[in-house]
């Protein structure tokens, strides 16, 4: 690995004194770490790169220094991996918009980063061996629809010029753009951004939405709080055999197909019976409650743990045909502590915020004894370190499947079977 020719005489003599922000340097690219980023090193130094392939020889340019790193954008490819292809958005480029990672990189070649970014999360986070990864035989599925035009919620910054765009990587700065290729088409056609003219003078964002009902609406967001601007206050989804009534602006999956595979995907591995007690817990409008009531029956009962208040209201008002589900509004964390919830319990379907359950949580639901946990998480990091709290009281991680709900992202789906000792 060499400097670029454009590096000074004494930034080269002086290499142990790092590298400085807005320099370029020639390095070769090393394997995929979490964060949409590969690992490459220069005279000792980490250097996370993004636009980049393991693999590759490329001149990267430095964004930003930190105490032990340094990020950087591969701003010139000298050697290609057979795996990079044309992004297809103007705008996925150093400095340009951030929000898609992996739009340099092949479908099939994106699953595959997936995957190793699950296996070592799982491996130094989770503590889990090379043949207990093997054994898991991880892998990441794509769904139905291809890699663009598949985002059904896209929120866009608004600038000083009040136009809105997208947010430059790890960056407050807004990118004006014409099109986003990853939002639903329906969302693509919205006169929302400043190509077509539009401005949104005091607002702090727009919110946009293209529901798998057929509901197109669109809110401004100011100081946290978002107004309809146009389409309806609610929208209706269609998922696990159900129709769903929630706010415009509630949390939805943003992958259309997303639902359905994330709840398949559950009751294969908790396979609930009936008679069974169940426990949906960060429940939102009640996608999991509703699956598992269908299953457990009415000889069973299935209660709901959620402390937003508008996934709480959803619920109720979703859910309220199923008089066996019980919806209670707490914090995880409170309902399990002060025994809002309490056992026995059979199955427990858990999918915690991006931070995970966290250590409190899953202590909780060891002891509650249940026979199955089925984790739904959306960040590997997070999951791992709940895996390793598991396994300290000798639970295992019986199987994992991965989801591409977020392509040309570095985001992935994970769903896990945790199993009692009594399982072995």
């Amino acid at each position: 690995m060499g400097r670029d020719p454009g590096s000074t005489p004494d930034r080269e003599a002086a290499g142990e004194r790092g590298l400085a922000e807005a320099e370029r340097v020639e390095l070769t690219v090393g394997p995929v770490a979490p964060g949409g980023h590969c690992v490459a090193r220069v005279d000792g130094q980490v250097v996370f790169v993004r636009h980049a392939l393991p693999g590759e020889r490329v001149v990267a340019e430095v964004t930003e220094v930190h105490r032990g790193f340094v990020r950087a954008d591969a701003v010139t490819v000298l050697d290609a991996s057979p795996d990079r292809v044309p992004a297809p958005c103007p705008y996925a480029r150093p400095g340009q918009c951030g929000g898609c990672d992996l739009q340099h990189v092949a479908p099939a070649a994106q699953l595959e980063w997936k995957v190793a970014v699950v296996r070592e999360q799982l491996s130094r986070l989770g503590g889990l061996t090379e043949t207990e990864l093997d054994g898991l035989g991880v892998r990441v599925e794509a769904l139905p629809g291809g890699s663009l035009g598949w985002r059904s919620r896209v929120r866009y910054a608004v600038d000083a010029a009040d136009r809105a765009g997208l947010l430059k990587h790890r960056s407050h700065e807004v990118v004006p753009i014409d099109r986003c290729l990853i939002a639903h088409p329906a969302i693509q056609s919205l006169p929302v951004l400043s190509a077509g003219g539009a401005r949104w003078p005091d607002a702090d964002a727009v919110e946009t939405v293209a529901s798998t009902g057929g509901d197109v609406a669109v809110a401004t967001v100011v100081d946290g709080v978002a107004s309809t601007v146009e389409g309806p206050a609610t929208v209706c989804e269609v998922a696990a055999g159900r129709e769903w009534t929630l706010p415009a602006t509630a949390f939805w999956q943003v992958h259309p197909a997303a639902t359905d595979a994330l709840v398949g995907a559950v009751l294969e591995l908790v396979d609930p019976q009936p008679g069974e007690r169940a426990w949906d817990l960060y429940g939102g409008a009640g996608l999991f409650a509703a699956a598992l009531a269908g299953r457990v029956g009415d000889t069973g009962r299935v209660t709901l743990v959620e402390a937003a208040e508008q996934g709480v209201a959803a619920a109720r008002q979703n859910l309220s045909d199923l008089p066996r589900v019980e919806v209670v509004a707490a914090r995880v964390e409170t309902a399990l502590a002060r025994r809002r919830i309490t056992g026995p319990v059979d199955v427990v379907v858990l999918d915690p915020p991006r931070t995970g359950a966290g250590s409190r949580v899953v202590r909780e639901l060891v002891a509650a004894g249940p026979r199955a946990v089925g984790y739904v998480a959306c960040d590997p990091a997070a999951f791992a370190r709940d895996v390793r709290t598991f396994a300290e009281s000798g639970w295992r991680l019986a199987v994992l499947r991965g989801f591409d709900l977020f392509p040309m992202t570095q985001h992935v789906e994970l769903v896990g079977l945790l199993l009692p000792p009594s399982s072995r």
